[in-house]
Protein backbone atom coordinates (compact mmCIF):
# COMPACT_ATOMS: atom_id res chain seq x y z
CA UNK A 1 0.00 0.00 0.00
CA UNK A 2 1.46 3.28 -1.23
CA UNK A 3 2.49 5.69 1.59
CA UNK A 4 0.04 8.85 1.96
CA UNK A 5 1.88 11.82 3.36
CA UNK A 6 -0.38 13.83 6.24
CA UNK A 7 -0.77 17.74 6.17
CA UNK A 8 -1.77 19.58 8.56
CA UNK A 9 -4.01 22.32 7.34
CA UNK A 10 -4.11 25.19 9.93
CA UNK A 11 -7.08 27.53 8.17
CA UNK A 12 -9.94 29.39 10.27
CA UNK A 13 -11.91 30.07 6.41
CA UNK A 14 -13.82 26.78 6.21
CA UNK A 15 -14.47 27.80 2.35
CA UNK A 16 -10.51 27.61 1.70
CA UNK A 17 -9.56 24.33 4.17
CA UNK A 18 -12.29 22.60 2.27
CA UNK A 19 -10.62 23.74 -1.02
CA UNK A 20 -7.10 23.11 0.06
CA UNK A 21 -8.09 19.56 1.62
CA UNK A 22 -10.42 18.44 -1.26
CA UNK A 23 -7.61 19.35 -3.77
CA UNK A 24 -4.38 17.29 -1.71
CA UNK A 25 -6.60 14.28 -1.32
CA UNK A 26 -6.93 14.15 -4.84
CA UNK A 27 -3.36 14.04 -5.63
CA UNK A 28 -2.68 11.41 -2.94
CA UNK A 29 -2.48 13.66 0.77
CA UNK A 30 -4.32 12.54 3.26
CA UNK A 31 -5.62 15.85 5.68
CA UNK A 32 -6.30 16.80 8.90
CA UNK A 33 -7.63 20.26 9.46
CA UNK A 34 -7.63 22.72 12.23
CA UNK A 35 -9.49 25.97 12.64
CA UNK A 36 -7.62 27.87 15.58
CA UNK A 37 -4.52 27.91 17.28
CA UNK A 38 -5.46 25.27 19.91
CA UNK A 39 -7.21 22.99 17.99
CA UNK A 40 -3.89 23.14 15.56
CA UNK A 41 -1.52 22.15 18.74
CA UNK A 42 -3.81 19.12 19.66
CA UNK A 43 -3.61 18.02 16.05
CA UNK A 44 0.29 18.25 16.30
CA UNK A 45 0.43 16.55 19.15
CA UNK A 46 -1.82 13.73 18.12
CA UNK A 47 -0.03 12.88 14.76
CA UNK A 48 3.18 14.29 13.21
CA UNK A 49 2.05 15.88 9.86
CA UNK A 50 4.28 15.45 6.43
CA UNK A 51 3.64 19.31 5.96
CA UNK A 52 1.99 21.92 7.86
CA UNK A 53 0.03 24.36 5.80
CA UNK A 54 -0.32 27.11 8.44
CA UNK A 55 -2.83 30.51 7.84
CA UNK A 56 -1.42 33.70 9.17
CA UNK A 57 -4.24 35.34 10.38
CA UNK A 58 -5.89 32.71 13.34
CA UNK A 59 -8.49 32.93 16.30
CA UNK A 60 -5.76 32.38 19.54
CA UNK A 61 -1.99 32.72 18.66
CA UNK A 62 -1.45 33.75 15.34
CA UNK A 63 0.31 31.39 12.46
CA UNK A 64 3.82 33.37 13.21
CA UNK A 65 3.67 32.63 16.74
CA UNK A 66 2.67 28.79 16.01
CA UNK A 67 5.47 28.82 13.59
CA UNK A 68 8.40 30.27 15.96
CA UNK A 69 7.04 27.67 18.79
CA UNK A 70 6.56 24.61 16.38
CA UNK A 71 9.88 25.50 14.57
CA UNK A 72 12.15 25.60 18.50
CA UNK A 73 10.74 22.46 19.27
CA UNK A 74 12.81 19.62 19.12
CA UNK A 75 9.43 16.97 18.14
CA UNK A 76 8.74 19.12 15.42
CA UNK A 77 11.62 21.36 14.36
CA UNK A 78 12.23 19.26 11.41
CA UNK A 79 8.40 19.47 9.93
CA UNK A 80 8.17 21.42 6.89
CA UNK A 81 5.59 24.70 7.63
CA UNK A 82 4.26 26.54 4.39
CA UNK A 83 2.68 30.01 5.55
CA UNK A 84 -0.96 30.87 3.74
CA UNK A 85 -1.89 34.29 3.78
CA UNK A 86 -3.12 37.06 2.32
CA UNK A 87 -0.40 39.41 3.28
CA UNK A 88 1.49 38.76 0.23
CA UNK A 89 4.02 41.74 0.32
CA UNK A 90 7.97 41.59 0.75
CA UNK A 91 8.59 42.33 3.98
CA UNK A 92 5.19 40.21 5.16
CA UNK A 93 6.96 37.40 3.31
CA UNK A 94 10.31 37.35 5.14
CA UNK A 95 8.64 37.83 8.67
CA UNK A 96 7.18 34.33 7.60
CA UNK A 97 10.32 32.95 6.39
CA UNK A 98 11.99 34.16 9.77
CA UNK A 99 9.49 33.09 11.70
CA UNK A 100 10.22 29.52 10.79
CA UNK A 101 8.02 28.86 7.55
CA UNK A 102 10.11 26.72 4.57
CA UNK A 103 7.79 28.74 2.38
CA UNK A 104 4.95 31.29 1.75
CA UNK A 105 1.95 31.62 -0.78
CA UNK A 106 0.28 34.53 -0.79
CA UNK A 107 -3.59 34.29 -1.17
CA UNK A 108 -5.37 33.96 -3.45
CA UNK A 109 -3.20 31.03 -4.94
CA UNK A 110 -3.95 28.48 -7.61
CA UNK A 111 -3.97 24.78 -6.43
CA UNK A 112 -1.35 23.99 -8.89
CA UNK A 113 0.93 26.60 -7.32
CA UNK A 114 0.00 24.98 -3.57
CA UNK A 115 0.60 21.15 -5.02
CA UNK A 116 3.47 22.44 -5.94
CA UNK A 117 4.68 24.22 -3.22
CA UNK A 118 3.47 21.44 -1.18
CA UNK A 119 6.12 18.32 -3.45
CA UNK A 120 8.77 21.10 -3.10
CA UNK A 121 9.30 21.02 0.71
CA UNK A 122 8.91 17.11 0.90
CA UNK A 123 11.57 16.88 -1.77
CA UNK A 124 13.40 18.93 0.52
CA UNK A 125 12.99 17.13 3.42
CA UNK A 126 14.71 13.95 1.92
CA UNK A 127 18.28 13.84 3.29
CA UNK A 128 20.79 14.49 0.57
CA UNK A 129 21.74 11.12 -0.68
CA UNK A 130 25.38 12.19 -2.51
CA UNK A 131 27.05 10.84 0.79
CA UNK A 132 26.20 9.82 3.96
CA UNK A 133 28.24 12.32 5.81
CA UNK A 134 30.20 15.57 5.00
CA UNK A 135 33.07 16.97 6.92
CA UNK A 136 34.81 20.84 6.62
CA UNK A 137 36.93 21.20 9.87
CA UNK A 138 35.21 20.83 12.72
CA UNK A 139 31.89 20.85 11.06
CA UNK A 140 30.40 17.68 10.52
CA UNK A 141 26.54 16.57 8.86
CA UNK A 142 25.47 12.90 8.76
CA UNK A 143 22.79 12.82 6.20
CA UNK A 144 21.94 9.22 7.74
CA UNK A 145 21.07 10.37 11.03
CA UNK A 146 20.38 14.48 10.07
CA UNK A 147 22.29 14.98 12.52
CA UNK A 148 25.00 18.60 12.02
CA UNK A 149 27.88 19.31 14.75
CA UNK A 150 29.90 21.76 14.97
CA UNK A 151 33.44 20.95 17.33
CA UNK A 152 31.20 18.06 18.38
CA UNK A 153 28.22 20.14 19.61
CA UNK A 154 25.20 19.24 17.79
CA UNK A 155 23.49 21.81 16.29
CA UNK A 156 19.18 21.75 15.22
CA UNK A 157 18.50 22.57 11.57
CA UNK A 158 14.99 23.29 10.04
CA UNK A 159 14.57 21.18 7.20
CA UNK A 160 15.79 23.87 3.86
CA UNK A 161 18.62 24.96 6.35
CA UNK A 162 19.88 21.38 6.83
CA UNK A 163 19.74 20.67 2.87
CA UNK A 164 21.31 24.01 1.90
CA UNK A 165 24.28 23.26 4.46
CA UNK A 166 24.62 19.90 2.87
CA UNK A 167 24.89 21.41 -0.89
CA UNK A 168 26.92 23.70 0.43
CA UNK A 169 28.95 21.37 2.08
CA UNK A 170 29.39 19.10 -0.51
CA UNK A 171 30.32 21.59 -2.84
CA UNK A 172 32.79 23.58 -0.36
CA UNK A 173 35.27 26.51 -1.62
CA UNK A 174 32.91 27.17 -4.60
CA UNK A 175 31.05 30.74 -4.76
CA UNK A 176 27.48 30.09 -5.43
CA UNK A 177 24.97 32.31 -7.16
CA UNK A 178 21.57 32.91 -5.69
CA UNK A 179 19.87 31.12 -8.53
CA UNK A 180 22.36 28.18 -8.72
CA UNK A 181 21.20 27.48 -4.98
CA UNK A 182 17.21 28.24 -5.87
CA UNK A 183 18.20 25.15 -9.03
CA UNK A 184 20.20 22.65 -6.48
CA UNK A 185 18.69 23.37 -3.19
CA UNK A 186 14.78 24.37 -4.10
CA UNK A 187 14.43 22.72 -7.34
CA UNK A 188 11.10 23.93 -8.06
CA UNK A 189 11.63 27.10 -7.74
CA UNK A 190 9.51 28.68 -10.45
CA UNK A 191 7.51 30.49 -7.60
CA UNK A 192 10.26 31.58 -4.91
CA UNK A 193 12.28 34.81 -4.81
CA UNK A 194 15.85 34.93 -4.95
CA UNK A 195 15.37 36.74 -1.41
CA UNK A 196 14.06 33.83 -0.48
CA UNK A 197 17.81 32.39 -0.32
CA UNK A 198 19.55 35.39 1.91
CA UNK A 199 16.73 34.50 4.19
CA UNK A 200 17.77 31.15 4.89
CA UNK A 201 21.28 31.85 4.79
CA UNK A 202 20.72 34.16 7.39
CA UNK A 203 18.81 31.18 9.62
CA UNK A 204 21.68 28.76 8.75
CA UNK A 205 24.35 31.33 10.12
CA UNK A 206 22.02 31.81 13.37
CA UNK A 207 21.76 28.41 13.93
CA UNK A 208 25.51 27.66 13.45
CA UNK A 209 26.34 30.13 15.79
CA UNK A 210 29.00 33.23 15.58
CA UNK A 211 32.02 30.39 14.89
CA UNK A 212 30.74 27.83 12.34
CA UNK A 213 27.97 30.61 10.85
CA UNK A 214 31.26 32.89 9.86
CA UNK A 215 32.32 29.84 7.84
CA UNK A 216 29.67 30.64 4.68
CA UNK A 217 30.92 33.91 3.30
CA UNK A 218 29.04 36.44 1.58
CA UNK A 219 30.66 36.89 -1.97
CA UNK A 220 30.07 40.70 -2.41
CA UNK A 221 27.66 40.69 -6.20
CA UNK A 222 28.35 36.55 -6.65
CA UNK A 223 26.88 34.53 -3.83
CA UNK A 224 27.54 32.61 -1.42
CA UNK A 225 30.80 30.42 -0.28
CA UNK A 226 31.64 27.88 2.44
CA UNK A 227 34.99 27.48 3.34
CA UNK A 228 36.93 26.14 6.83
CA UNK A 229 39.48 29.62 6.21
CA UNK A 230 37.42 31.29 9.34
CA UNK A 231 38.12 35.04 10.25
Amino acid sequence: MKHEPMVLVVEDESAVAELIAVNLRHNGFRVTWAIDSDSAQRELDAVLPAVILLDWMLPGDSGLALARRWRHHPRTRATPIIMLTARGDLADRVAGLDAGADDYIAKPFSTRELLARVRAVLRRRLPEQAAESVVLGPLQLDAATYRVTFDNQIIKLGPTEFKLLSYLMHHAERVHSRSSLLDKVWGDHVFIEERTVDVHVKRLREALGPDAGQMIETVRGAGYRLSDHRV
